[in-house]
């Protein structure tokens, strides 16, 4: 397995801890494959994560978020019946799977129809964040840059 050395990173870049924290985390951990899931670009801001959890009810899943986590676990209820399986190629097991969220990804909303959950999430970007056009006063102006500043702040507020 390769590994990076991550040192330049921290000695140059202000403020990309996290970023670097995820890259170790990632490679110190295996992701689990079980159980099968896929994240989709729904559009330019809207993302669907959809896992197949055969066997499981709704009663046996939980969804959490936190900070910039999700998490969805899944716990099978044993029914108590001895069974001897031939073959077995249905896991239904018990499982813990956790996503990280970039800044300002939401959850909106989960479903739970044929074994197939889905969650929806979406990138709300706070107007403070949003690119904004700065307007170019000429020498002659009158108008300080304090002005200038305090008449985009009130644009932006109405």
């Amino acid at each position: 397995m390769r590994t990076f050395d991550l040192a330049p990173l921290y000695r140059s870049a202000i403020g990309f801890d996290r970023l670097a924290q995820l890259l170790n985390d990632q490679r110190a951990d295996a992701q689990p494959s079980y159980p099968p899931y896929n994240i989709e670009l729904v559009s330019e801001d809207k993302y669907r994560i959809v896992m197949a959890l055969a066997g499981f009810s709704r009663a046996e899943i939980d969804i959490m978020t936190e900070r910039d986590s999700l998490q969805v676990t899944g716990r099978k209820q044993k029914d108590g019946v001895e069974r001897t399986f031939l073959h077995r190629g249905i896991a239904a097991r018990d499982f813990e799977q956790r996503f990280q969220l970039a800044n300002h990804v939401k959850v909106t909303g989960a479903t739970f129809e044929n074994g197939m959950l889905t969650i929806e999430l979406v990138r709300e970007v706070p107007e403070a964040h949003k690119p904004r056009k700065i307007d170019i006063g000429s020498g002659s102006d009158t108008i300080s840059a304090d002005t200038n500043v305090e008449a985009l702040e009130q644009r932006q507020a109405a």
